[in-house]
């Protein structure tokens, strides 16, 4: 079985699957652990990851991983697939 190349380069991202769905725990994570970026770092963020984890020096970590975390639960799996997965879409 060979693997479409398109696919191992990383230029088209893999089809939405409802069992891959980080949704749910991203949004859990975002708001009990926001303040220190464990979100963006499940995501596969590392930059946003360290960033909410030295905004969280200054005590705004905690506020926007709370947002976040709302944010991510009310989008449906294929919303939050579409811009956080495929788009990474950095901020809220």
């Amino acid at each position: 079985m060979s693997q479409d190349p398109i696919q191992q380069s990383g230029s088209t991202p893999a089809p939405y699957d409802p069992a891959q769905s980080k949704r749910v725990m991203a949004g859990i994570l975002a708001i009990l652990l926001g303040a220190f970026g464990a979100h963006r770092f499940y995501l596969g963020d590392t930059k946003g990851g360290i960033i909410r984890l030295l905004s969280s020096l200054v005590c705004l970590g905690g506020i926007i991983g709370l947002v976040e975390g709302i944010i991510y639960l009310t989008k449906t799996d294929e919303q939050f697939y579409q811009e956080y997965i495929v788009n990474k879409k950095a901020w809220f």
